[in-house]
């Protein structure tokens, strides 16, 4: 059966500091592929992660309403950690599948570096605060939570402003190792950068296949 078929549903979350249009070429590619879409923007610079998170809850109830059986996730950066937040409390019969892009699932070294600086504060907002690598960030906290999930981290970088703040493989923004996350189903590198890895035909082709079989597509890179 197809998405459209079986009337699927799939939840967009943009990272920090962007807007739904980031996620617009995976809206499009979803839309094509039969999927109900839910891309709502949210205020990521205003609000700490739990509060931001109830975007997560609000486009569940969009797919309900829409007539989704099975609900699924693609995030990227910060949105994967509202997912994982909102779990934390809540339950979704329907959800199924996660597809995180460039997730800071054990947080960030650029968020320890930076966030005491002005700039950081005032582009990231509160969020960008608890996105730090130490146990008792956002993203550490989270206990796991009961979807079917593939990540996809980047090994390019855009950012060579924050080169110093790793020591292996990173995005630019999230270190590849970061990325990963315990009980994961699949995981995937490629050579894009934190900051465009959601336009990448490379990346949607992944997360469609992800969706479609509960992994991904072709060889896995090193890392």
């Amino acid at each position: 059966m197809t998405a459209l078929e079986t009337r699927e549903g799939v939840v967009l979350l943009h990272g920090l500091g962007r807007t739904a249009a980031s996620m617009r070429p995976v809206e499009k590619a979803l839309r094509a592929a039969g999927y109900v879409v839910v891309n709502d923007g949210y205020r990521s610079t205003r609000e700490p992660v739990e509060r931001l998170a109830v975007i997560v809850g609000a486009g569940i109830a969009k797919c309900r309403a829409a007539g989704a059986t099975d609900i699924h996730f693609v995030t990227h950066s910060l949105g994967g950690i509202l997912v994982r937040t909102w779990f934390q409390d809540h339950t979704a019969p329907e959800a199924r599948r996660l597809v995180m892009l460039g997730p800071p699932n054990h947080g960030s070294e650029v968020a320890d570096r930076q966030r005491g600086a002005a700039w950081y504060r005032w582009l990231t907002g509160p969020a960008g605060q608890q996105l730090g690598t130490e146990a008792s960030s956002a993203p550490n906290r989270c206990r796991p939570i009961p979807l079917e999930i593939g990540v996809i981290a980047g090994t390019a970088s855009a950012d060579p402003w924050f080169a110093g703040s790793f020591d292996g493989p990173n995005d630019g923004k999230v270190a590849v190792a970061s990325a990963r996350l315990a009980g994961m189903r699949d995981f995937l590198t490629v050579p894009r950068s934190h900051t465009f890895m959601m336009r990448s035909d490379v990346v949607i082709g992944q997360v469609l296949a992800f969706l479609r079989e509960g992994r991904f597509e072709g060889d896995r890179t090193s890392g």
